[in-house]
């Protein structure tokens, strides 16, 4: 199984380490036939390399359709999904409704290939994360119901659906080329995407936000989805107390005014014991503060769009909050209502810390696909052209993770200066996308680590969910 997440490797920012065999003291003089009669170190002996090869992968029908997939051009894919459900029904799942865009593109893109091609499909985004018991309640089945699916929340991936064998990582040969590798060597989820919730704020008003620390100052509420109603939410709080984000963290409050680190040193105090007995990093403490203070005070949502229309008005002076990047897209300008009264907070000059955080949407084929060929197909046509990506690629705010896709699609939508009126002027600043690879370096986006989430959901995850009880009953 492929556990381990790809966005890492794509984003250059993450602590994806590699370990390497041990070495062993060279030869005395006197052995010297012996040592050259001997493996190096790290290479197999002979008769080990032979049974290494005469064992069998244990692979499954559907992994090695994979595996032979994996070595096969799109167009070659094509022909096999042509073969496999002309006439047939496809069933996708997904976080994202696009998929249903997606999928009649893919059609016409097969019937180029052949004319007679005919292919119905049917896609479901089921709410309130009911993905995973669709999914798992459907792997019961000899032959599943669903091909493939389009999944976020690295955590619950990783511990319900990859360790569990119900879903299986595909990765496309053109995808690895593009990303300068092969697929065999790829270890971890497909992204499809990554997308990023940013910190944004209202500036009608007086209040400024210059740091990250001042989303959690003392009578603050800033508007967020609720972990409870996206789950994806709490990975971002799992992955603040990782070393590099808590140590980001650290550096923004060192320059948070003497007035405000009055209100956050005894909290940052508090929590150096936490922190120790959590197993965490020398800024450990900075990242369990942070999060105490936001969960106790954040403004719970239930979508990121009514965040968005809220933070927009020019009734909503001051507030603040943390939402997907494009959401902005959609606003409709009105007496009363604009993008220009949004700052994004990472692009201001003076602004300092963390902007705020991204995760992936990945891609799967079921373990018990009815059309895994199809499925095969269809990832590849969504992560290898640009039509196939362009049902998300047209929004800013999602960055395709194959490199020569995601510079076609920039070139097509020009997300850069989607702010920029006909006159070349820019109306609305807000929307003149960074990209990625800025977001992710001067940006400072937080990027999930699927296994990094897994491995502190038990001990930060428990502790987190202690702080949300907490803060409902003094809601109560």
């Amino acid at each position: 199984m492929k556990k381990k997440a790809l966005a890492l490797l794509l984003a250059g920012c993450m602590i994806a380490g590699s370990l390497t065999g041990c070495g062993s003291s060279a030869p005395a003089a006197n052995d010297t036939a012996a040592a050259e009669a001997a493996p190096a170190a790290g290479e197999a002996a002979p008769e080990k390399e032979a049974e290494a090869a005469a064992e069998p992968e244990n692979l499954t029908a559907t992994q090695a359709i994979i595996k032979e997939a994996e070595g096969m051009t799109l167009e070659e894919l094509a022909q096999k999904a042509i073969e496999e459900s002309n006439g047939a029904t496809f069933y996708g799942v997904g976080n994202s409704s696009r998929g249903k865009t997606a999928l009649p593109l893919f059609i016409e893109y097969l019937q180029t290939i052949d004319p007679s091609y005919n292919m119905e499909f049917e896609w479901q985004q089921p709410k309130n994360n009911k993905i995973f018991e669709q999914l798992t309640a459907d792997s019961l089945k000899e032959t599943g119901t669903f091909a493939m699916t389009l999944i976020q929340d690295g955590n619950q991936i990783e511990s319900k659906m990859v360790q569990t064998g119900i879903l299986d990582t595909f990765v496309p040969k053109e995808w690895a080329e593009a990303n300068g590798t092969t697929p065999d060597q790829v270890e971890g989820f497909l992204p499809l995407q990554t997308l990023n919730k940013v910190f944004m704020s209202n500036n009608t008003g007086s209040v400024e936000y210059h740091n990250c620390w001042d989303f959690v100052k003392e009578g603050t509420h800033a508007l967020y989805m609720d972990i409870d109603s996206e789950i994806v939410g709490k990975n971002f709080l799992y992955m603040l107390t990782e070393d590099t984000y808590a140590g980001w963290l650290r550096e923004a409050y060192d320059k948070v005014s003497a007035e405000d680190k009055a209100y956050f040193d005894p909290v940052i105090a508090s929590m150096e014991s936490e922190a120790a007995d959590l197993g965490l990093g020398a800024d450990g403490k900075y990242a369990l503060a942070w999060i105490k203070l936001w969960v106790e005070s954040y403004n719970a949502q239930t979508d990121d769009g009514p965040i968005c229309n809220t933070l927009v008005t020019d009734s909503a002076t001051d507030q603040a909050g943390l939402l997907v990047y494009s959401k902005l897209r959609s606003v409709e300008e009105s007496a009363g209502v604009s993008v220009n009264n949004i700052t994004v907070s990472a692009y201001q000059d003076d602004y300092t810390g963390i902007g705020g955080f991204g995760y992936c949407h990945y891609l799967f084929v079921t373990e018990n696909s009815p059309l895994p060929w199809t499925a095969c197909a269809f990832i590849a046509y969504m992560t290898c052209t640009e039509d196939g990506f362009s049902a998300w690629g047209k929004d800013m705010g999602g960055y395709s993770a194959n490199p020569v896709v995601a510079e076609a699609i920039e070139k097509t939508y020009n997300h850069s200066k989607g702010g920029v009126n006909e006159a070349g002027e820019v109306e609305f600043e807000a929307k003149n996308d960074r990209g990625y690879d800025w977001w992710t370096t001067t940006g400072e986006l937080v990027l999930e680590d699927p296994e990094y989430c897994a491995s502190v959901s038990f001990t930060v995850g428990s502790w987190i969910e202690l702080l949300t009880k907490y803060a409902d009953a003094v809601e109560e």
